[in-house]
């Protein structure tokens, strides 16, 4: 799993439909979940840390999570399928620990009004993200074709194994 954080909300140019963008720590990769409007504003709102008059959805289930000690412990998105990413809500009450099935707009909306981190499988990162980094990408890449060029026979050698004789 890698984790991920809120890079910010994107609309898709042709459809104008909301994207939340998820960012790896090293600002490698990008995941972007198509979203719909209501989760664009919740997740809006808890990255510009707006408090509505009355709690709305979002709000609640924090609340909620609060008065029954409940801990967000993390947000996990583990999988695509047809197009739909799906999440779990790790939650912790003293010992026990439950999975939630969420959707990861929900999910992440949650995660940031609990400052919970979002951590995505490196499945779905294979499958779905995008490259941020172009150039270190290209990079690592090139480093690795020169270490392979200048790999050896002798690089394979065991060291520090002893014989049956040395025994």
């Amino acid at each position: 799993m890698l984790e991920m954080k809120v890079a910010g909300i994107a609309l898709d140019a042709a459809t104008r439909s909301p994207i939340v963008l998820l960012r790896d720590t090293t600002d490698r990769r990008q995941l972007p979940i198509y979203i719909g409007q209501d989760q664009a504003r919740a997740i809006i709102n808890a990255l510009e840390n707006q408090t509505p008059p009355r709690p709305l959805t979002h709000d609640l289930m924090v609340n909620m999570l609060d008065e029954w000690n409940l801990t967000l412990e993390r947000v996990v998105i583990h999988s695509l399928q047809d197009n739909t990413f799906y999440a779990i809500l790790t939650v912790r009450q003293g010992e026990v620990k439950k999975e939630i099935d969420a959707r990861p707009s929900d999910a992440i909306a949650i995660a940031l009004r609990t400052n919970s981190p979002i951590w995505v499988m490196e499945e779905v990162i294979a499958d779905a993200s995008i490259p941020v980094d172009r150039d270190a990408d290209e990079a690592e890449r090139q480093a690795f074709r020169d270490f392979l060029e200048n790999l050896s026979p002798h690089d394979f050698k065991q060291r520090g194994r002893s014989s049956s004789s040395e025994a």
